[in-house]
C-alpha cells in the first residue's frame, strides 16, 4: 500500500491516464492500527482487512467519481466485510487518501485531516 501507479481503465478504447494512490500518514496510520486490532482477533484477519483495503483502493482508481462526496471535494468509499470507509481526494493524477476509519467514529476525526 501507498503510492501505487495503475490505468484507470479504458474509455471508448482509448487508455485513460494512469492514478496514483497517496497515502498520507494519518491514514497509513490508520490502517497499521486496524489491521493489527483485528490480528489479535483472529489471525489472519488483519490480512483479510488489508485485502479489503486493496480491493477498495482498486475501485477508486477505476472510478472515483461513483463515491459519494462526503464534505466540499472530499469522497468516502465503504470497505466490503468491514465497517471502515476510506476517505479520499480526487485529485488530477493522483488520489489522496486522508483517512481509512471506523464508520462509527466521530465525523471530526476525518474533518480535521482536511
Amino acid at each position: 500500500m501507498g503510492q501505487s501507479p495503475s490505468k484507470a481503465g479504458q474509455k471508448g478504447g482509448e487508455a485513460l491516464q494512469a492514478v496514483t494512490i497517496v497515502l498520507r500518514p494519518e491514514a497509513r496510520a490508520d490502517l497499521e492500527e486496524a489491521s493489527s486490532w483485528y490480528e489479535t482477533q483472529r489471525p489472519g484477519l488483519g490480512h483479510e482487512f488489508l485485502q479489503q483495503v486493496d480491493v477498495a483502493f482498486r475501485r477508486i482508481e477505476t472510478r472515483p467519481t461513483q463515491f459519494p462526496k462526503v464534505q466540499g471535494e472530499l469522497r468516502r468509499a465503504l470497505l466490503r466485510r468491514f465497517p471502515y470507509s476510506a476517505y479520499f481526494l480526487n485529485e488530477r493524477r493522483r488520489i489522496v487518501v486522508i483517512g481509512v476509519l471506523h464508520q462509527r467514529r466521530d465525523p471530526w476525526v476525518w474533518r480535521q485531516r482536511l
